[in-house]
């Protein structure tokens, strides 16, 4: 029996196309909502004005120069980190784990503060930069922690982030209180915002967000086999060390790429992969193809609500947090919780 016959054949709580249907459908209301809704609510017929070029000079300005950047940011932010937290939970095989268990956010963090007091410059260019960067030695300094694969290496990998964000944390700490104007770029920076998001951007984080989809997709199959457990899996042909590295190089360049655009911003690669299983079961390749879209759409809904949730506009972080917290409630005091 081959790898993708054995470990992605797996029953499924609903039919296919009714899913992938329903979830392109929410995908596609989101980002008209992203583009209709903000300080000025524009009608479909005014926005599709705006991006043929038939708009008002205003609506363009709003439609084109404002939220087209913002909304593709959202999508490409949520598709990176649902896409990541469906990857870090298959090789942890725990449904309850996050990208930031590999101290991406926390190497993101001293990334930009890092940057900021060493040049007392910031620019949104150099904070993407500067983040990414971060991210990625993080990635690599938990690969060198954590050791190499062997039966007790999922451990090994938590107990290694989380000593590595702690270590990270501190430091950030240090260096904002010793250097304000580093305090007050990482005060605005760490609240998860997409606003003012350009696509420069999106341009610097480009190859490693590409990289990291195309490796996520190239394991799938022998990503859903670690599920059946590290012999099992090596018994079906699977090189389960190499496996290993090259799905935490694909966390870390996702997470790194999203978290460097906007900021850290929680609980999407928590609660989506867990919503995603729900929908197609735990076949690998469905489950972290239906993560990315409904990562999209989950970062784009929680923009439009922070746009429009008080009269001044909020971080999107802040809105995902506040959904995220009472979805694990409910997850918590329901059936079904994983274990």
């Amino acid at each position: 029996m081959g790898v993708r016959g054995a470990a992605e054949r797996r029953a499924r709580p609903l039919g296919a196309a009714p899913v992938w249907a329903i979830c392109a459908l929410v995908l596609l209301l989101a980002v008209a909502a992203s583009l209709a809704i903000g300080s000025r609510v524009l009608s479909p017929a005014r926005v599709w004005q705006a991006l043929t070029g038939a708009g008002t000079p205003i609506d363009t300005e709003v439609v084109v120069r404002t939220r087209v950047p913002r909304t593709i940011a959202g999508l490409v932010v949520g598709c990176a980190l649902g896409l990541a937290g469906a990857v870090m939970q298959a090789l942890t095989r725990n449904p309850l784990a996050d990208p930031g268990i590999v101290g991406v956010n926390a190497g993101a963090a001293l990334g930009v503060v890092g940057a900021c007091a060493a040049t007392g410059v910031a620019t949104q260019a150099r904070n993407v930069v500067a983040a990414l960067a971060g991210a990625l030695a993080a990635s690599c300094a938990i690969h060198l922690l954590a050791g190499r694969g062997g039966p007790g290496s999922r451990a090994r990998l938590a107990l290694a982030g989380i000593a590595l964000t702690a270590a990270l944390s501190s430091l950030t700490q240090a260096v904002v209180l010793a250097d304000q104007f580093a305090f007050n770029e990482f005060r605005h920076w760490v609240s998860g915002s997409l606003e003012g998001v350009r696509f420069s951007s999106l341009g610097w984080v480009g190859a490693p967000l590409v990289f990291g989809a195309a490796t996520a997709a190239l394991l799938g199959p022998a990503l859903g086999a670690l599920a059946l457990g590290d012999e099992a899996a090596a018994g079906l042909g699977v090189r389960v060390r190499a496996v290993r590295t090259c799905g935490l190089a694909a966390v870390g360049a996702l997470a790194g790429a999203a978290t460097a655009i906007c900021g850290p911003l929680g609980f999407v690669g928590l609660a989506v992969p867990l919503i995603a299983r729900r929908l197609v079961g735990s076949g690998q390749s469905a489950l972290s193809a239906l993560s990315a879209v409904l990562g999209g759409a989950w970062v784009l809904i929680a923009d439009v609500v922070a746009r429009v949730l008080v009269p001044e506009e909020v971080p999107v972080g802040v809105v995902l947090a506040l959904i995220g917290a009472p979805f694990f409630v409910a997850l918590a005091r329901g059936r079904g919780a994983p274990a």
